[in-house]
């Protein structure tokens, strides 16, 4: 669970921070956006143990506007995609993004001051994506936890598209977790799913503000 934990802290810490100059480099994002995640999280960790929804306010703010969500769900979805309505892909990704929200944005609340130690970038001037590669020294003496960063070029600015913890990366995990579900009961059924699972998780959040009021 700590382990999860340290990765999520940093996937979203990566993303955090939109470059302002013309052009900023994927290891150098990652190395600024951490230090402004970890900046709030440490400022405002008490609001948003109690208020799940300034939490997840915070994420949609700092940090959900530097991925690019559709097209992680388009590689989700794969050939599902294809055939899909864009008012259907319009709700799966919508909903996609909420999901990563509730799943990683409370674990943000336990990060810990793990050490984060970024590879050095291999990238050609021409070229269109990236992938930023850095270990997680963990205080516990256990191995570092390796995570790889996918990011793309998108008129001068670089977007996350993916990531890869130590195997599998996130759109391989989901398009394996989903390829049943799609066959077996279609994409309306996961996307009405997904939106329950959304609401139920909004619905503890807001229960929990309530009860600490």
């Amino acid at each position: 669970m700590k382990r999860f934990v340290s990765v999520c802290v940093f996937l979203f810490a990566l993303s955090a921070l939109a470059p302002t100059r013309a052009e900023v480099l994927p290891d150098q994002i990652a190395r600024e956006v951490t230090d402004q995640i970890v900046k709030l999280i440490k400022a405002n960790r008490e609001a948003y143990a109690r208020d799940y929804k300034k939490l997840y306010a915070m994420v949609d703010e700092h940090i959900l506007p530097h991925f690019d969500f559709r097209k992680m769900a388009q590689q989700v979805l794969g050939p599902t995609w294809r055939s899909a309505a864009e008012e259907q892909r319009a709700r799966f990704t919508a909903e996609f993004r909420e999901l990563l929200v509730r799943t990683y944005g409370t674990a943000l609340l336990k990060y810990t001051n793990e050490e984060i130690v970024y590879l050095p970038l291999k990238i050609a001037p021409n070229d269109p994506t990236a992938t930023v590669k850095s270990q997680i020294r963990r205080s516990d003496g256990e191995p570092p936890i390796a995570i790889n960063y996918s990011f793309y070029r998108r008129d001068a600015v670089w977007k996350i598209y993916d990531m890869a913890i130590e195997g599998p990366s996130i759109v391989t995990t989901y398009q394996r977790v989903y390829a049943e579900r799609l066959q077996k009961e279609g994409l309306d059924a996961l996307i009405a799913n997904l939106a329950q699972a959304n609401r139920r998780a909004l619905a503890a959040g807001s229960a929990k503000a309530e009860a600490a009021k």
